[in-house]
């Protein structure tokens, strides 16, 4: 054997990267709601010292503490999508990866469609063949970098890969 042999399924092939600037502002933001609602909490005490600032912070009005807690998972699920920004959707010949947490065989991927959230968002969703009726949230579109139909087109390629179809054949 004359050189080292790359494990199956090694390759990656990036489908999608997302848009930097609503990542940024979106950590901004988290950033900003949680100092204002902090300093809400603290400026009350604050003549009290430091153990009483803490105190209201944490055990003061339960809800604008939990306020501060969300917009903290804000600020971390928009830093970690920012990470991934790059190479946010992508496969390795078998499984289609959203961001580091997310996975699906490609084999069970039927189709990429484009729904709207009770709120009226757009996000593209994945729809499996795992006995289920939910569909899996892809991304925002107004995360997207790239146009929804490559990233679809992108999908079902690869999905038309593994089944053996000739790519034109599964892309309608």
């Amino acid at each position: 054997m004359g050189g080292a042999m790359k494990p199956v399924g090694s390759r990656r092939v990036v489908l999608a990267r997302l848009k930097a600037k609503p990542l940024l502002a979106g950590q901004l933001l988290c950033a900003l709601a949680a100092a204002v609602l902090a300093l809400r909490q603290a400026l009350p005490v604050w003549d009290d010292g430091a153990a009483a600032v803490v105190r209201a912070v944490l055990f003061g009005n339960l809800l604008v503490s939990a306020g501060i807690a969300a917009a903290l998972v804000g600020v971390a699920a928009f830093h970690r999508a920012w990470r991934w920004r790059d190479a946010y959707i992508w496969h390795d010949g078998a499984m289609l990866y959203r961001g580091g947490g997310e996975r699906w065989p490609l084999a069970l991927i039927q189709d990429v469609v484009v729904a709207r959230s009770e709120l009226g968002i757009a996000s593209l969703r994945l729809v499996v063949d795992d006995d289920s009726e939910v569909t899996r949230e892809l991304v925002k579109l107004y995360l997207l970098e790239d146009a929804p139909e490559a990233v679809r087109g992108g999908v079902m390629f690869a999905v038309a890969g593994v089944r053996g179809f000739p790519g034109g054949s599964a892309l309608n």
